[in-house]
């Protein structure tokens, strides 16, 4: 009995030893697996957040690029739909009387570009008059940019711009009919008094 007993001892403390063995690989296994397990969860958390934004990019580009190919679109619908009419007139109208009709719109149209050329060149000033009028009113020194905006308000109907204001103002000094002065950084722009200098000038033969 004592030999089947110290054998089956044997066996058993061999079996423990083995299971012992298997329970510590298997253990080590699953840590291995879980650190892979978390590493691919954090690389899919981060393609997800990336797709995300790329979602959100996509359609704003695709928003934008539907707006800036809107207004062609309706540009060329708006300009296609005229033409229809036009050339079914002038297919009627050629059919009919070729030469008669074809010369009477043509002295219409060459008509009423020079009338509607010379009204407005007639009544509306130049921005040099605006500029030369409005210095000349103030009793203080203007710069540029308190003229563009003083003549913007007062001519709403006008593309009046600083930079175009300010060449212009130069100019005028180049000229000599404004004055420019200068205060620190700033540039300021007074009328010339051209016309006291003329005055006197004229009137000292008479005196003489």
């Amino acid at each position: 009995m004592s030999e089947v007993e110290s054998a089956t001892t044997e066996l058993k403390t061999q079996y423990a030893a083995q299971v012992a063995a298997d329970l510590e690989r298997n253990t080590k296994e699953q840590e291995r697996i879980g650190a892979e397990v978390a590493a691919l969860q954090e690389q899919l958390s981060a393609l997800e957040h990336d797709q995300a934004l790329l979602v959100n990019l996509q359609r704003t580009l695709g928003a934008e690029s539907l707006e800036q190919a809107g207004p062609s679109e309706e540009e060329t619908a708006t300009a296609a739909k005229p033409s229809l009419p036009r050339q079914a007139s002038a297919e009627t109208k050629s059919g009919r009387r070729k030469r008669s009709t074809a010369s009477k719109p043509k002295k219409a149209a060459a008509k009423t570009p020079e009338t509607k050329a010379s009204a407005p060149a007639a009544k509306l000033p130049t921005l040099v008059e605006l500029i030369h009028n409005h210095l000349g009113r103030q009793s203080e020194p203007r710069s540029s940019a308190e003229i563009s905006t003083a003549l913007a308000q007062a001519h709403p109907d006008r593309d009046i711009k600083p930079k175009v204001v300010r060449t212009t103002v130069e100019g005028l000094v180049a000229k000599g009919h404004v004055q420019r002065t200068k205060q620190g950084s700033s540039v300021f722009y007074t009328a010339a008094e051209t016309p006291a200098a003329d005055n006197s000038a004229e009137q000292e033969p008479v005196t003489a």
